[in-house]
Formats: structure tokens, C-alpha cells, sequence
């Protein structure tokens, strides 16, 4: 191959960034603020202060400033797991015989296995700034809530992670490792929580999800002094941490003067999609590229592809702020897909608003698809990829695929935002040929969309 691009490319120590990326400072408007749901209007840093740590609730309504700096203590933290690899799939480019380049931008190589301790470890820093003992959380697949375990040790912090159900029992070894590093895992829904309880009377056999475990998280920071709640995806302050994965690829690319023409990623609540676009959709906003952004989401939960953009709680016990967003609305139950970290109702406000723009598509895929495109890509690259990031695998091979049969030569950046190791599960099923790859009638979206509030902000939406 007659390229000097290396295989893996890393930045130095001193190359890494040392600000994150507001991509809001180059939206129109930025997004529909969040409304309180009490008021309908929109939330002030008061109305926030309950749940977040104040410093990120800063963040979330930043809509100007470019780039904002990163503390010092956090850029020494990031110095244990990064810089992460920018890495040429030369063996998957070579195995689909494409013209293609494909590049792809490594994050699971730390203790967590994904891209969640960039956002993790910003957040207990803030926490423990701030004067807070314990902080809550959710989890889905476990990712989040092991960086956040792991970043809750480094500070000191008590914490609570309420792990949505089914993914507890597929993935007990996930639940052990954040238990290891001095966390209480709670399974969602449950009977600590008024939000839990009331949630296993309405669905008593549920498997749980994102939304369920945010409503016994929010209302356990409500109820527990000195203590906040910390989200690992969704909200805008969490897309701006990382935005470092846009940013350290944008650096590792520009040194061998490669512009992506399409960048792919997975999308569940939207946080390792915005972080890895986010500098190169700035520049889009402000007519510099002509970039093709790709969202993929599964076929289980599609909140994009088929939800609708109005104004939602983003927790399934309605007790958060209202987000405009794409949305499967707040009631709905997603199938017990093995790709827990995207088992999400809705969608980032900033991706919705980038999306409903026209800024980027989107694409959803069945989960045998998704597992048939990540063993092809662990027996030539050599890592088990996440069921998550294999969202991201599939439409990448798809997008190299079409440029061998149109003898188009582009260039694709995709985030592997973690690794599958705790997942083998997931594989036995798919090496068994159980696996189910269940989509939602229209009659179960139905459901879904009515439990969406019918309030003035979603007048003529609905």
C-alpha cells in the first residue's frame, strides 16, 4: 500500500487538547432550552441546582464560547488512558477489497473499555470541587457506570449506580468491576426508589431502561445530602467532554493532511457521536467542509430514524426537565437488545437539532447485522469490538462496501468507542444463532408516543 500513514498514530503528551469543543457556539440558536416542566419555561441554573454539580450546569447553558478549558487536574487525570490511537483499518480495508480509508478512533483502551471516563472524570472532579460526599448515576451496558466508579475512587466520592435490569444479568463481571472500585449497584428498576416502584407496578416483568435507571438516580441525588446526580450522555455539558475524541482525531488526521469525507458513529443518547463530530461539524456549520456525519442507532430503539422531535422528559418517571429531542417518548420499553448503552428513548438535544437541520443522517440496523460486521472486524483487526460500537462497525463496512462498487475512493472515520469483553453473552447467542432481532411494530411506538407530555411547547409536534 503506497501510503506513510502508520498503522496506529498517537499524539504526544504535549499535543493533547488542552480545551474542549462547544459546538453550540456555531448552531443557530444553539437547541430548544430545557423547560421545567412545573413552569414551562425555560430552566434557569437555579432550577438545575438540585440534581447537577454547578459547574456542569455552566457548561449546559454555555451557548458562545468556543472552546472551554480544561482544568488542570483533569488533563493530569487524562494523561493515565490517554492520548488514545488513531488507528488505519488496513486489514478490514484489505479484507473488503474497498478503495476506501478507513480510519477509526480507539477508546477502549482503559479500565472501563470505552470512551465514558473522558466525560466520568470531569464530572467527580466538578463533584468533589464543589464540596459534594456522593454522587448517583445510571448505567446501561456498565461502561458509564465503571468509568464513573473508577473516577469516584480517584476523587473519593460515595456512589450509586442504578444498572438498568437486563444488563445487569447479562453482563454480572461489568457489575464486579464497579463494585470492585468501591461503588453500590443497585438494578433498575427497584424497590429503593418510589420512581422504581412505581415503575414495577405499571411493568412488573421489565427488563429496565435508560430512562427507568435516570428516574431512581435523579430522585436518590434528591433525597441524599450533599450529593448530585451525574448523566453520561444527553446533555450538552456531557457532548462537550467529549469532544476531546473529535478533537485528539482531528490533530492525529491533520498530520497526514486527511480531511474524513464521512464520519460514522453509534448513537444511544448521543455522547461518543457528538464528541467524535464536534470539531468537524463546527466547521461544517461554518461552511469550511462538506463532511457526511452518520449516526447509527439500532433497530430496537430507534429514536431518530423513527421517533418523533418534541419536547420530552428524558427519564422514564417524568421527574427531569423537558428536552427538545428526538424521541420514542419517555414510556416507551425498548427490547432487552444486547446493545445496552443504546437502549435510550430519546436522543441529544444537540444531535436531534443537528439531525432535524439536516446536518447529519441517520441509519438504524438489526442486531445479527450488527454482530455479523463486529466478528468480521475482530478476526481482522483484532479487537472484540462493544455491541454498541459495532453499530458503528456495520454502517462503516456498508459506507467501504458501496465505494468498491461505485470505484469510489473516500476517506471514513468511525468511532470504537469501547471494547466486548463483557459482552461475550451477546456473542454466544450470536455463535449459537439465538440471537433475536426483535423491531418495534408500529402499535408498540404508538405506546410509546403517548406517554410524550402534551404540553404548549409540543403544540402542533404531536
Amino acid at each position: 500500500m503506497a501510503t506513510k500513514i502508520p498503522y496506529k498514530t498517537y499524539l504526544t503528551e504535549e499535543e493533547m487538547p488542552r480545551s474542549w469543543y462547544n459546538v453550540k457556539a456555531h448552531m443557530k440558536g444553539a437547541h430548544d432550552p430545557f423547560l421545567n416542566p412545573a413552569t414551562g419555561k425555560p430552566c434557569t441554573k437555579e432550577d438545575l441546582r438540585a440534581v447537577f454539580c454547578d459547574e456542569c450546569i455552566d457548561q449546559e447553558l454555555n451557548n458562545t464560547d468556543e472552546y472551554i478549558e480544561i482544568p488542570e487536574d483533569i488533563r493530569n487525570f487524562y494523561k493515565t488512558f490517554r492520548p488514545s490511537p488513531l488507528v488505519r483499518a488496513y486489514f478490514l480495508e484489505r479484507i473488503l477489497d474497498t478503495p476506501a480509508e478507513i480510519y477509526y478512533k480507539f477508546e477502549g483502551n482503559n479500565t472501563s473499555g470505552s470512551h465514558k471516563l473522558n466525560s466520568a472524570a470531569a464530572q467527580a472532579y466538578y463533584a468533589k470541587k464543589q464540596g459534594l460526599r456522593s454522587i448517583t448515576t445510571e448505567t446501561g451496558a456498565g461502561q458509564w457506570g465503571t468509568a464513573l466508579s473508577m473516577a469516584a475512587a480517584f476523587y473519593g466520592l460515595q456512589l450509586d449506580v442504578f444498572m438498568v435490569k437486563v444488563s445487569s444479568e447479562q453482563k454480572p463481571y461489568r457489575k464486579e468491576v464497579i463494585r470492585t472500585y468501591g461503588a453500590n449497584v443497585i438494578p433498575s428498576p427497584s424497590e429503593t426508589t418510589e420512581a422504581g416502584r412505581r415503575i414495577l407496578r405499571e411493568f412488573p416483568e421489565t427488563g429496565g431502561s435508560l430512562g427507568c435507571a435516570i428516574s431512581e438516580a435523579v430522585e436518590k441525588a434528591q433525597n441524599t445530602p450533599s450529593c448530585r446526580y451525574v448523566l453520561g450522555s444527553v446533555l450538552d455539558h456531557v457532548l462537550l467532554h467529549q469532544s476531546i475524541i473529535g478533537l485528539e482525531s482531528k490533530a492525529a488526521l491533520e498530520k497526514y493532511g486527511v480531511t474524513p469525507d464521512v464520519i460514522i458513529g453509534c448513537a444511544g443518547g448521543g455522547s461518543n457521536l457528538g464528541g467524535l463530530i464536534s470539531p468537524y461539524m463546527g466547521e461544517r456549520l461554518q461552511g469550511k467542509n462538506q463532511i457526511e456525519f452518520v449516526a447509527v442507532e439500532p433497530a430496537s430503539c430507534p429514536s431518530l430514524t423513527r421517533g418523533k422531535y418534541a419536547y420530552d422528559f428524558c427519564d422514564s418517571a417524568k421527574t427531569t426537565p423537558l428536552a427538545k429531542m428526538y424521541t420514542l417518548g419517555c414510556g416507551f420499553m425498548p427490547s432487552p437488545s444486547h446493545a445496552g448503552g443504546l437502549r435510550y428513548h430519546g436522543m441529544s438535544p444537540i444531535v436531534s437539532r443537528l439531525y432535524h437541520d439536516g446536518y447529519l443522517r441517520a441509519v438504524s440496523v438489526k442486531q445479527s447485522d450488527v454482530f455479523d460486521a463486529a466478528v468480521l472486524f475482530a478476526k481482522c483487526e483484532g479487537i472484540l469490538p462493544a455491541p454498541e460500537s459495532a453499530h458503528a462497525i456495520r454502517a462503516t463496512i456498508d459506507e467501504a462496501l458501496k465505494c468498491r462498487k461505485e470505484g469510489r475512493k473516500k476517506s471514513i472515520l468511525f468511532g470504537l468507542t469501547g471494547t466486548g469483553y463483557f459482552d461475550l453473552a451477546a456473542y454466544k447467542q450470536y455463535n449459537d444463532k439465538t440471537m433475536n432481532d426483535y423491531v418495534p411494530t408500529d402499535e408498540d411506538l404508538r405506546r410509546g408516543f403517548e406517554t410524550i407530555p402534551k404540553c404548549a411547547a409540543n403544540d402542533g409536534l404531536l
